[in-house]
């Protein structure tokens, strides 16, 4: 008798987004001559940079060649990418990041998720609240907690991010062995300064933990004082795996493409107490289970890296925060304590009610659909958030009927 990982049924629902889309197409069907804005997942909207098309048509025109014509990759990366990457996002702010302890993959989304296969199910996870729904719901379905009760799963240890903290978690009062940290923060838009950065490293090297670090929106920090990775601080690389996306940073959402680093000084413990490089670990992961981004995609990447893709992903980015800006200046004229929009994509708001009732009420009387906070943890309640991917003129006119519906 075929039987299933009955850890599956402890998950709550649906995942988040895929409600919000049930909920927008059943009002959209109910209501067919209403404009809907849509302000509350983070995709993208604007074009890749043209440097990024231009390398891509050009892939995609070696492919066309036998002479040029490649199949199967290596699945870590092409060397031209990694190297790019080593250069450009660590070794020009100081972080000794080499280009064979970096991984390219399909989406940060996919690697945070799986990463969690290399460690015990015996370990004591450490997860914010809010949080991002997969970091949680990958390490229920592999058994790692128990049942969901009053709103949290058991044998898990969060790690709240409230406003009395800034939505800066505090370290954990139990020992814990592996950690997710977010930074600038999804869903909240906060951010973590190098001081309170560096307090978590120096935790898990004093308690032999491991910290997950998902920097998929280092891009939008504005504020140079704050750090884009955490190999910035000294001794992260021995405890530390950080993961990045393009698909923010130039607009690669639908196009896919990522990467994560797992630095060769990175260690975690088996059974006996003995080291082991959880860089070999990932790399037979990576190997095993995933064939490779594909060549043309990877050429679009290393365009990034280019003057010219530099300056066109810098715009892009400029775009979106002039949305995040006005986002939040608006909210803020109407009364509505908020965080994010400064260094983040995401504007973060109190809404003083219940999450869900502030997304319907959104949706009915403004056409605008944001994420209701509750969706991402106990923490979450109360608030909701607002994406700044999005048209200006869309993000204007979503102002516009939002200041409507509220006044």
């Amino acid at each position: 008798m075929i039987t299933i990982n009955e850890h599956y049924n402890k998950l709550q629902a649906s995942y988040l987004f895929s409600n919000i889309a049930k909920r927008v197409t059943e009002y959209q069907k109910n209501n067919p001559e209403k404009e809907i804005i849509k302000m509350g997942i983070g995709d993208v909207t604007k074009p890749l940079p043209p440097a990024c098309i231009k390398a891509f048509h050009r892939a995609v025109d070696e492919m066309a060649k036998e002479s040029s014509f490649r199949g199967y990759g290596p699945e870590q990366g092409y060397e031209f990418l990694r190297k790019a990457i080593s250069e450009n996002d660590f070794q020009v702010r100081g972080a000794a990041i080499e280009a064979d302890e970096i991984f390219v993959s399909d989406g940060a989304k996919c690697d945070t998720g799986n990463i969690q296969e290399l460690f015990s199910t015996e370990i004591v996870v450490a997860i914010p609240d809010p949080v991002y729904p997969v970091y949680l719901d990958t390490n229920v379905m592999a058994g790692r907690t128990g049942n969901f009760q009053k709103g949290r799963y058991e044998n898990i240890v969060y790690l709240n991010a409230v406003k009395e903290n800034n939505f800066v978690p505090a370290l954990p009062e139990q020992k814990v062995d592996l950690i997710y940290l977010c930074f600038p923060n999804n869903p909240t838009g906060s951010t973590i300064s190098r001081d309170e950065l560096k307090t978590w490293v120096e935790y898990a090297r004093q308690n032999k933990a491991l910290i997950l670090f998902d920097a998929a929106y280092e891009a939008f920090i504005n504020d140079a004082a704050l750090p884009k990775s955490i190999y910035e601080i000294d001794g992260a690389q021995e405890v530390a795996i950080e993961f990045r996306s393009f698909s923010k940073k130039a607009g690669f959402t639908g196009t896919r493409c990522a990467y994560t680093v797992v630095p060769k000084a990175c260690t975690a413990y088996d059974s006996s107490g003995q080291q082991q490089l959880l860089h070999n670990l990932w790399s037979r992961r990576h190997s095993t289970k995933f064939n490779g981004v594909s060549y043309p995609v990877q050429r679009a990447a290393e365009a990034i890296y280019s003057p010219e893709g530099q300056q066109q992903s810098a715009d892009l980015i400029t775009y979106y925060m002039t949305n995040a800006a006005l986002i939040r200046s608006q909210i803020t004229a109407l009364g509505y304590e908020c965080v994010g929009g400064d260094n983040s994509p995401y504007i973060w708001i109190d809404g003083h009610a219940d999450s869900w009732k502030f997304f319907d009420l959104l949706l009915e009387k403004a056409g605008v659909v944001c994420t209701p906070g509750a969706g991402f943890g106990t923490c979450g309640e109360g608030y909701i958030r607002l994406s700044a991917f999005n048209s200006y003129e869309n993000v204007s006119l979503a102002m516009q009927r939002i200041r409507q519906s509220l006044d």
